[in-house]
């Protein structure tokens, strides 16, 4: 036998009216606005398709770069480099772990890393296979400037007693050409040091004319 179910209590007539003119009244609302609900859901639904797409941040690695441009010849000071966060994977070969107080080879441009290749040391010769990088000093500063680095040229030692200058090396290229002139009131050796790329069994003439005679040099290309 089912359980007596108690009468649900009877609305009066006018409470009726009333929620049906309220229903229709939200229903007008609704209609009336479908378009800027719709607009909103759309982009409710386009802002959350996008985070779930979007992964994390891409990982970076920090990067040594210039603060500003920078002249060679001159030790790096802690203040002429910035750290830069560049894309993990994307940055230069050859980064210099530790390039402050390191000498530079050539110009580098604001927000340029510093790489191996960027300063005075045994990498410069890294692109001359079979070659080393040697500095070598020309006594006259006004002829050294005239060098760029990736000129070619041939070395020549000129004896100052008058014998027959010698060419004691063929075909180097010059690394770098610091711009830094020595003076007697400095190390007592006249003249601005080059590094060029010299093959091994070319080091010992090179060093011991450097000590003897006054080296010159010729382009050789």
């Amino acid at each position: 036998m089912l359980p007596d179910v108690p009468d649900l209590p009877v609305l009066p007539d006018r409470h009726v009216s009333r929620l049906r003119r309220a229903a229709r009244g939200v229903r007008r609302a609704v209609l009336s606005r479908r378009r800027l609900l719709a607009a909103v859901l759309a982009a409710v639904a386009v802002a959350a398709g996008l985070q779930a797409a979007a992964g994390p941040p891409p990982a970076t690695e920090p990067v040594l770069v210039a603060a500003r441009d920078l002249d060679p010849g001159r030790p790096l000071a802690a203040g002429d480099l910035v750290e830069a966060r560049f894309a993990a994977g994307t940055a230069p070969a050859g980064l210099a772990g530790d390039p402050v107080g390191r000498v530079l080879a050539a110009p580098l441009r604001r927000g340029e890393p510093v790489t191996d290749v960027r300063l005075v040391g045994p990498e410069l010769a890294a692109g001359h296979p079979g070659r080393v990088a040697v500095p070598v000093r020309l006594p006259d500063p006004a002829m050294a400037g005239l060098l760029r680095v990736g000129d070619v040229v041939d070395l020549v030692a000129a004896d100052p007693q008058g014998d027959e200058p010698e060419v004691v090396a063929r075909d180097v290229p010059v690394l770098a050409v610091p711009d830094v002139v020595a003076d007697a009131a400095g190390d007592g050796a006249p003249g601005r040091l080059v590094v060029v790329g010299a093959l091994d069994a070319d080091v010992p003439g090179l060093a011991d004319a450097a000590v003897r005679r006054y080296l010159t040099y010729s382009y050789s290309r």
